[in-house]
């Protein structure tokens, strides 16, 4: 195994001056930095988690809290503080925090207070009273992403707002039978972000003069198939059918999509679907959507956590980090709406 001593040698230069260039921490010209990390590649060093943490008092990990893994929101902002944190030389420990209380409990009671992690980020989920108390005894940086989180440092988007901008768009476009296809109350959890959509959805209606009508909302679970279960029912339903969906994800107008499909509506020439948060796949559908930059929230979340951590590197006074900024949306017009054909 090659040592730091072997490292300095071939660099010509201390181990001192090695463990500062490879660290990040304390003066080292830009030339002697770049000497010692060929130096290093090229012996194929790698420094020790261990040591460094030891030398440092720091872990050069972060973790991340996170309420699921398996959906693709929050896998994209996953990957977003993954990839920022890699760049920076920041392992990720990671806490899948479901909504069982034994479980949640034990990853703030036994988990976090090892103190293996340099600062926290917690990616849109809702944090109890004492689960804020519980993180700030930490005395570690905390970002979080989705709020509000009373005491802690947050990302946030402005949903409301984002739904007001999808359904606007439709309605500059002709549409005034406009289906909302939102979620079911158990799914309306951590931050109320659908009920807040359908708030920004109504407030837009109400604008226009146009009544909600309960026949055009159908609840489902923010997934394809949710999405295309819901679409069915509006368009199948008896009586005046909408010529336009607005779904309070990309997922679900995706599956509203696939349903118009296989009942024979042209969209956008019968149909107009617009989604919000700016899948992967909206651009292979050519869903107009409005996108929340998923994986920019990640990176930014991960700016805003080392510029606490490492001001000095973070930035300067004409560039701070705000501590509690509107995170950017943005309509993007594609092929799934159109002008309604009267």
């Amino acid at each position: 195994m090659v040592s730091i001593d072997e490292v300095a040698r071939h660099a010509g230069v201390s181990t001192a001056t090695v463990s500062r260039a490879l660290s990040g921490r304390g003066h080292v010209s830009v030339a002697t930095r770049a000497r010692v990390e060929a130096a290093a590649q090229s012996l194929g060093y790698v420094v020790s988690a261990s040591a460094s943490s030891l030398a440092s008092g720091r872990n050069r990990s972060i973790g991340v809290l996170v309420p699921f893994i398996d959906r693709w929101f929050f896998r994209t902002v996953l990957s977003g503080v993954a990839a920022a944190l890699m760049q920076r030389g920041y392992d990720v420990t990671l806490y899948n925090l479901t909504a069982d209380r034994e479980q949640r409990q034990n990853v703030f009671d036994t988990f976090l207070r090892r103190q293996r992690v340099d600062g926290i980020i917690a990616i849109s989920i809702e944090l109890g009273e004492a689960e804020i108390e519980r993180l700030l005894e930490l005395n570690l940086p905390v970002i979080a992403i989705g709020g509000p989180n009373p005491g802690l440092s947050t990302l946030m988007v402005d949903d409301t707002a984002v739904a007001r901008l999808a359904t606007e768009h439709l309605l500059g476009l002709g549409h005034r039978d406009i289906a909302h296809i939102g979620a079911s109350p158990e799914f309306d959890i951590d931050f109320h972000i659908p009920t807040r959509r359908r708030q920004g959805f109504e407030q837009a209606l109400a604008d226009a003069g146009i009544p909600a009508h309960p026949s055009l909302y159908e609840p489902a679970d923010f997934t394809i198939e949710g999405g295309f279960r819901a679409a069915m029912q509006l368009l199948e339903r008896p009586g005046k059918r909408p010529t336009a969906i607005f779904a309070a994800s990309d997922e679900m107008a995706i599956g509203a999509l696939l349903a118009a499909r296989d009942l024979g509506f042209r969209v956008p020439a019968d149909l107009s679907v617009i989604g919000i948060d700016g899948h992967e796949l909206g651009e292979f559908f050519q869903l107009t959507t409005v996108d929340q930059f998923p994986l920019g929230q990640g990176e930014r979340a991960v700016a805003a956590i080392l510029a606490e951590l490492e001001p000095a590197s973070a930035g300067t006074a004409e560039d701070p980090v705000e501590p509690h900024p509107t995170l950017p949306f943005e309509l993007v017009i594609r092929g799934t709406t159109g002008h309604l054909d009267l």
